[in-house]
């Protein structure tokens, strides 16, 4: 790989459209961006997604793209019927099943799969500690570490047997802030013991057991960074998470667009910070003319030093290694095994006993 293909293999990107857009292509032939995330505005029915995503594959026969999505389920959920509609995390967590909650990331990976969707940005391992969070609530198993824990592992496990990536999310924990992310940039002034025998329990847990990505909070967290947020925090994410936690995974952003990024820091910046911070893939979801920038911002930095090969090398190593456990030798999708699998009864099934045996 040349200089262009690495960085860009550093870049998850949104895009307009239900077909590859001009812009797409662009940013996958010609900066060799390493994968793409798709939302609602990209998804009409199974059919078209199946073909989407063959589509962008098609683009980068070089390095297969990662392709994910939010597929939390409840009210984080992108796909419409005839997929499964399946339960919000709160949900799962007061059935309380183990079997259940692997049962139910089995059916979600398989359908995401199915439609050649290779990566999900889920489970949550926030603990809702504030009740008035306007962000995580019912997204999260619940609000003690040990319920988080457990069923944030079961998840995970269910979806290294299907050869789905799951990222776990929002490090080092999004539960006690009472603001949105997307807007603002929220505080969490918890005392570092209480983080650390709270809020990074389900994330310890996870580590220890094979979670191959994990993305970071836009959040300001005092215990361990009195200024920078978190995915931008070489405190957080260099000390903490790859020094203290000894993770050596793939590190994601979360949406360097959102508002509590963007009231201080320009996207590009905010993208070189991230980086140089110890993380791995950055997600920009929106604006064609700012994944440009980012991209370029991390190009200069190389001529100038500012960031070394090594590094470079360092997050492309990691980001390659994903692709080649879960991605490469798939087989060609299967539109007749895709429709079987979509919706089937079977999953209306497990969403109906969960659902009567999460009530309450």
């Amino acid at each position: 790989m040349n200089r262009r293909h690495k960085v860009g293999q550093l870049f998850m990107v949104g895009f307009e459209g239900t077909s590859p857009s001009k812009e797409i292509k662009k940013l996958i032939q010609d900066y060799h961006i390493g994968g793409v995330i798709l939302f609602s505005r990209n998804i009409e029915s199974p059919e078209q997604l199946a073909k989407l995503t063959e589509s962008l594959q098609a683009l980068s026969p070089d390095a297969p793209l990662l392709i994910g999505i939010d597929q939390e389920g409840g009210r984080i959920s992108r796909l419409p019927k005839p997929f499964t509609q399946f339960p919000a995390a709160r949900t799962i967590g007061r059935c309380d099943a183990v079997p259940l909650t692997y049962r139910n990331a089995e059916a979600m990976s398989r359908e995401l799969l199915a439609v050649g969707i290779n990566m999900n940005f889920a489970p949550v391992l926030d603990i809702n500690t504030n009740p008035r969070n306007p962000i995580i609530g019912d997204r999260a198993f619940g609000e003690n570490p040990t319920i988080v824990s457990k069923h944030g592992l079961a998840t995970i496990a269910s979806m290294l047997d299907q050869r789905m990536i799951p990222c776990g999310k929002h490090f080092p924990g999004h539960g006690d802030t009472d603001k949105d992310s997307h807007e603002t940039l929220p505080v969490v002034s918890l005392a570092t013991s209480r983080m650390t025998d709270r809020e990074l329990r389900p994330f310890l847990h996870a580590i220890e057991n094979r979670l191959p990505c994990i993305m970071t909070a836009h959040i300001c967290c005092h215990a361990f960074d009195q200024d920078l947020p978190a995915s931008l925090s070489k405190n957080i994410i260099t000390t903490l998470l790859r020094e203290t936690m000894q993770y050596d995974g793939v590190i994601v952003t979360d949406d360097l667009e959102m508002k509590g990024i963007t009231e201080k820091y320009s996207v590009p910046d905010a993208a070189l910070k991230a980086f140089s911070a110890a993380s791995d893939l950055l997600l920009i979801c929106h604006s064609y003319s700012l994944q440009v920038e980012a991209i370029e911002a991390i190009e200069s930095a190389l001529e100038n030093k500012k960031i070394t090969e090594a590094r470079l090398n360092q997050s492309l190593g990691r980001i390659l290694s994903l692709k080649e456990h879960f991605i490469l030798n798939r087989p060609k999708l299967d539109l007749e095994a895709m429709r079987q699998a979509i919706g089937s009864e079977t999953h209306q099934d497990l969403v109906e006993t969960i659902q009567e045996r999460g009530q309450g």
